[in-house]
């Protein structure tokens, strides 16, 4: 097999491009498609103070390495969950990857706010995945804000925002399909979100990974079995394999065409939001924001057994 682009021996083949690419060509491909995804949604410019939210994984540890490589001002953030064993390791190679690479890192640890992750699943008793994300995002948010960053960049790749599209089209979830997309602008006290990875699969980020030398952390989350959307990915991929580039085409025919009917209705939706008085960020709730509930409910739960 030839590489498509130069003619020497190919190391990697995209059925969805009706390509094969050597090594050196197939890391310049990555980098266009990181830089065309970023021109055509107006994502950032390389006068933005950037952070990357990096969790230790293939997609985020490469999204750091390329912006870096490409001239963006970018800092990683890890956000430290206290999972046993699990974030130790990911925290572990975070350190490593960004020392070996020179690269910036700021590292939150959620046990010193009260709010380390068994803690929280003990105390809620339920599902713990969207929680989690919702202190993440919360973290993420509040961190890129008060460290003076213009934009918050994450690692999703084109697979997981077909999956989430996908999710959020069964349910014709109204309010999440008028914000779908790469992009999510700021405003009051929410910084500008951007997904720079939109244009490539998830293949093709473990791909860059392994020739760029990235060494991950692999390890699942002991909380994640039977989440929704490791099913969604299979339904899309078994798609992906019969019809190559379909997800490509779904994701930009919605951004394009299909989302600007979802963003009249959300129009007609009223929500105000209003600063937390715990913490200060903006919440729809009528009193504490939905972080503040939490870190309140686990200490609750933390001193009824105490009592016991």
């Amino acid at each position: 097999m030839k590489c498509s682009v130069c003619k020497a021996e190919a190391v990697v083949k995209l059925r969805a491009h009706n390509s094969a690419f050597c090594k050196k060509c197939f890391l310049e491909f990555f980098s266009r498609q990181v830089a065309r995804g970023i021109e055509k949604e107006k994502l950032m410019t390389h006068e933005d103070n950037v952070l990357v939210a990096i969790s230790g994984g293939k997609d985020s540890l490469s999204l750091l390495y390329e912006l870096v490589h490409q001239g963006y001002n970018a800092t990683g953030l890890f956000i430290d969950l206290a999972i046993p064993d699990s974030s130790a390791s990911a925290r572990r190679t975070v350190e490593r990857f960004c020392q070996d690479n020179g690269l910036p890192l700021l590292v939150k640890e959620l046990a010193e706010e009260g709010l380390a992750i068994p803690d929280v699943k003990e105390a809620v008793k339920r599902p713990i995945c969207s929680v989690c994300g919702k202190l993440k995002r919360h973290w993420f948010n509040k961190i890129a804000m008060e460290n003076g960053y213009t934009v918050l960049c994450t690692g999703h790749n084109l697979d997981d925002e077909v999956a989430r599209l996908f999710s959020n089209t069964l349910r014709w979830d109204q309010a999440y399909l008028a914000s779908d997309g790469p992009m999510l602008p700021a405003h009051g006290r929410f910084v500008k979100k951007v997904k720079p990875l939109w244009r490539l699969t998830e293949y093709e980020t473990a791909t860059y990974a392994f020739l760029t030398g990235i060494e991950p952390h692999i390890a699942p989350c002991p909380y994640s079995t039977g989440a929704s959307f490791t099913t969604l990915k299979g339904v899309m991929q078994r798609l992906e394999y019969a019809m190559p580039g379909r997800k490509l085409d779904f994701y930009q025919g919605f951004i394009h065409r299909g989302r600007k009917g979802f963003e009249i209705l959300a129009g007609d939706i009223d929500e105000t939001l209003h600063a937390c008085p715990e913490c200060g960020y903006p919440t729809s709730a009528d009193d504490l924001c939905g972080v503040c509930r939490l870190r309140r409910q686990v200490a609750s739960y933390r001193e009824s057994r105490c009592g016991k």
